[in-house]
């Protein structure tokens, strides 16, 4: 079915008859002009067993307006596509609704003509609902204790590779009774039971990989194209190495999605103006490159790189190897390390690097310290303020201007319960088995501050991991990768090059090996230049396999 909600009785019965002019035949219209008589409605709806797939509702009613109207219908209807018709005074309380509620779309009054401006993104709305798997999700379930960090990364891994699970503390009832049935103790967490009713007491990420899914093995030992490092760059490259008919391997070592895959949400990226998620974008390109044929591999640690006579190798962790006619390097950044007394005791306890999103519900109420200034703290900032009771940004330099987009810095403005306090730094901190305590310095007096706390998120600074290419290919002195244009250096190529040519763009100092994304010397650092450099690496590939 489909849901069209608005007080004014014209604007209801024009919806209506465009509704079902287009979809009539496959879908029946229901129309409410309250948003009492539209819950009421989707009750009656919900006890005969019928679905509804998209949402319209009016944003300016009387008594209950359309975004309270659309949060409590997702209650009932979770997987239902939810659009919000708006005029354009009201559009900022659309983007406000895309965070609140999940929005999928806002369509400003009037539309016509309906078959260019409300057709289209009903059309995708309802591809996208029927592509989902509305069942009864079958649930992984993780057992632990709230301030374990080998629990939080059994969830992190979970979460960021789109495995549904649930969560549960070892001495709540539940929980003992899961661990019981185990055969498990609370010594022995995390303990995780999947689907089909295995228990697996603290286990690795391969073994949990492989138990919930995943492929952590190679289907064979050589390819076109091996691309190392599952974020942007490397979706990107994934997606068009194997749609251009490449026999394409990703090997990913956690999770598909890097730092972006982590973000709550990205508004500058081109092509989503209502904004992301890190996680929605990341699933969207893995499924897009699964659907061309890539093969994706994960918790598969790449520690070598090897020429092999015409052929590039690539050792893994475990002692094997996958041979390649080209490798693309997209092995991302990880944030660097707060070197700050008692931090690294805490890590997973309360310390943090990353959005740590699975951990945001139990943030609730409680003050939450976010330290670095740029667009993936802001992100993380407006995301943990819809839980915590008030989140401080820690920023060394004098402000956010100089790091972050100049729309997320007036988001961060707007939002009341987020201060920011400048030329600030961790000095320290403390805790017995969690996080309990910062010692806060302010850099422009000298003085320092203890500050009680519980919840401290870490972004920053861009650390390559690129340790592994050590003597292989050529890396500045911050260890990023150089490639093309910056190999020739008056004229001369790098040393033991052997083409008969200048490097490509993006191509390392290894022939046939290129490099995209941030782990590339002087890269842009943004999703849209990643996404963008894999697919031209792609292209570069073609280049080099045509001249072998």
């Amino acid at each position: 079915m489909l849901l069209t909600i608005d007080d004014d009785v014209n604007v209801s019965r024009a919806v209506a008859r465009d509704l079902r002019r287009r979809y009539g035949g496959d879908y029946r219209i229901v129309r409410a002009e309250s948003g009492a008589q539209a819950l009421e409605a989707l009750s009656e709806i919900k006890l005969r067993g019928d679905e509804v797939a998209i949402l319209l509702a009016d944003y300016r009613m009387p008594g209950m307006n359309g975004i309270e109207f659309l949060e409590q219908a997702m209650d009932l209807f979770p997987t239902a596509r939810r659009v919000l018709l708006t005029a354009y005074a009201d559009t900022s309380a659309a983007i406000d609704a895309i965070n609140v509620i999940d929005l999928d779309h806002y369509l400003l009054k009037p539309w016509d003509p309906p078959e260019e401006k409300l057709y289209p993104v009903l059309d995708a709305l309802l591809d996208a609902w029927l592509a989902t798997d509305r069942r009864p999700v079958a649930e992984t379930r993780v057992v632990g204790h709230r301030w374990s960090a080998r629990s939080y990364e059994v969830r992190d891994f979970l979460a960021r590779n789109h495995v549904p699970y649930r969560w549960y503390l070892a001495d709540e009832p539940e929980g003992e009774r899961l661990l019981a049935a185990a055969g498990a103790s609370p010594d022995t967490i995390p303990c995780v039971i999947t689907t089909d009713g295995t228990a697996l007491v603290n286990p690795t990420d391969g073994e949990l990989a492989s138990r919930v899914g995943l492929a952590t093995a190679p289907a064979g030992d050589f390819y076109d194209l091996v691309v190392v490092g599952g974020g942007p760059a490397g979706l990107g490259a994934a997606v068009y190495g194997a749609s251009e008919g490449l026999r394409t391997l990703l090997v990913e070592r956690h999770a598909t999605g890097g730092q972006a895959g982590q973000s709550s949400r990205i508004e500058n990226y081109l092509g989503f103006p209502d904004g992301v998620s890190g996680s929605q974008l990341t699933d969207r390109a893995r499924r897009q490159a699964v659907k061309f044929g890539a093969e994706l591999l994960t918790t598969a640690d790449v520690v070598a790189l090897e020429a092999a006579g015409p052929a590039r190798r690539l050792v893994l962790g475990d002692g094997g190897s996958i041979d390649a006619h080209a490798v693309i390097l997209a092995t991302g950044v990880s944030y660097r390390q707060l070197d700050a007394p008692g931090l690294s005791d805490l890590t997973g306890q309360g310390v943090f690097y990353g959005s740590a999103l699975t951990e945001a519900p139990s943030c609730s109420g409680e003050n939450v310290y976010v330290v670095g200034g740029a667009n993936s703290a802001g992100q993380a900032a407006m995301y943990f303020a819809r839980h915590a009771k008030s989140v401080t940004m820690l920023v060394r330099g004098r402000g956010l201007e100089a790091s972050m987009s100049h729309y997320l810095i007036e988001q961060i403005a707007a939002v009341p319960n987020i201060h920011v306090r400048a030329c600030t730094e961790v000095v320290s901190g403390h805790g017995d088995g969690h996080l309990e305590g910062l010692v806060l310095r302010d850099n422009a007096t000298g003085e320092t501050e203890r500050v009680d706390t519980q919840w401290l998120f870490i972004f920053i600074g861009a650390a390559p991991r690129t340790d592994w290419l050590d003597g292989v290919v050529a890396r500045d002195e911050h260890g990023f990768v150089l490639a093309g244009p910056d190999l020739v250096v008056d004229g001369r190529r790098p040393a033991g090059w052997g083409a008969e040519r200048d490097p490509y763009h993006l191509e390392s100092s290894l022939p046939g090996v290129f490099v995209a994304g941030d782990a590339r010397a002087e890269s842009v650092k943004r999703v849209a230049s990643a996404v963008g450099e894999g697919a031209m690496a792609v292209a570069l590939v073609h280049r080099y396999l045509a001249r072998r």
